[in-house]
């Protein structure tokens, strides 16, 4: 016999929903909701540094300077009282730069070097580039004594250059031949001059190429560019200078390691060139408008 077993009532079916209204209220709310979310799911945005103003390289002022060599500044027989404007009738001229200046990127350091430039009496005139850096640098104005062809400058007359503790002042690079630079990491003024509460600085150097020197960036105060006169670098830059054999560089680390100060003096005569290069004559270059850049070939 089959047993028949109940069956289950069959299920309700579903009510159907009821038609969704969009409303203004609803919609707006809708889409609020979807940017909270949005926002809350996006990354945190990092805070960009704002860009920098391009730094005003301007050229305002124009300088000129004529270098020469002098075959007998170094005669033994020379009194200690001349100069070069007394022993170097018959140097041999190099050619002339024309430097053009940064007056309003750094404005006092231009007015320092015009000044030593123009001044009667103590301008670089007569002076010694006293340092070359074969493929990076000469130095030139170094302070010291006249008849030694050093810079004697008007401390007095020179403003105090503010900018070489100001970090925008230090932005452009010596990124090529014919960069003019106020030394101050590379300068070899003796430390007893700089002691002098009224010192300044006016050292320069001026790069020679071919390529860039950025062991000078962040260091020294880039004012100027040259104009005119590339062969003259050159020229400046192929003059053979002293340099120490390996056995002479090791002593004098040594020496310097123990504390012995003669080691700094003999390195002083280190890249000193064999000829005696100068500063025959310089100037300041009067144009009708000076802020414009000049067509360079």
């Amino acid at each position: 016999m089959i047993k028949s077993f109940p069956t289950a009532p069959p299920l309700p079916l579903p009510l159907p929903h009821p038609p969704l209204r969009l409303t203004r209220r609803s919609f707006l709310f809708s889409t609020a909701t979807a940017t909270t979310a949005a926002t809350s799911l996006a990354l945190p945005a990092t805070s960009l540094p704002l860009p920098q103003p391009p730094l005003d390289t301007t050229i305002t002022d124009r300088v000129f300077m004529d270098f020469a060599i002098c075959p007998n500044y170094f005669r033994p027989d020379r009194a200690i009282s001349d100069d070069l404007s007394t022993l170097c009738a018959d140097s041999v001229p190099l050619g002339r730069l024309v430097l053009g200046l940064y007056g309003h990127l750094v404005p006092l350091t231009v007015a320092n070097f015009k000044s030593m430039c123009t001044a009667p009496g103590t301008s670089y005139r007569n002076t010694l580039v006293n340092r070359i850096f074969p493929g990076q640098y000469f130095l030139a104005g170094r302070q010291g004594r006249r008849d030694k062809g050093e810079v004697r400058p008007p401390l007095s007359e020179l403003a105090r250059n503010t900018e070489t503790v100001d970090s925008r002042a230090f932005l452009l690079r010596h990124s090529r031949a014919g960069v003019v630079s106020l030394s101050l990491s590379e300068n070899d003024d003796d430390e007893k001059i700089k002691m002098d509460p009224e010192y300044r600085n006016v050292e320069f150097l001026i790069t020679t190429g071919p390529g860039p020197c950025p062991q000078l960036d962040s260091k020294n105060i880039v004012f100027g560019t040259v104009l005119e006169g590339l062969d003259v670098i050159t020229a400046i830059a192929s003059i053979p200078t002293y340099k120490p054999s390996e056995n002479i560089r090791q002593f004098n680390d040594l020496a310097e390691f123990f504390g012995d100060e003669r080691a700094q003096n003999a390195r002083a005569m280190w890249n000193k060139p064999l000829k005696t290069v100068y500063i025959s004559d310089c100037g300041e270059i009067k144009v009708s408008k000076p802020t414009l850049t000049p067509s360079l070939p």
